[in-house]
């Protein structure tokens, strides 16, 4: 995955729905600001729960 920034979070989600990452990443930012930081907090468990790219990669 080449749009990949800190964690992949966005450009994974963003091709798992086909959507760019780009508009994900600013809704991320959006989220963030207009919740108190709630959207750095929900960023960080997706980070953790969602699997790498390599790791599926890996399992088949």
């Amino acid at each position: 995955m080449d749009d990949r920034k800190i964690g992949g979070v966005c450009a994974g989600l963003g091709k798992f729905f086909d959507i760019d990452p780009t508009a994900i990443r600013v809704g991320f930012a959006v989220l963030t600001v207009f919740t108190l930081f709630t959207g750095i907090i929900i960023y960080l468990v997706m980070w953790m729960i969602i699997p790498s790219e390599t790791f599926s990669d890996f399992r088949k």
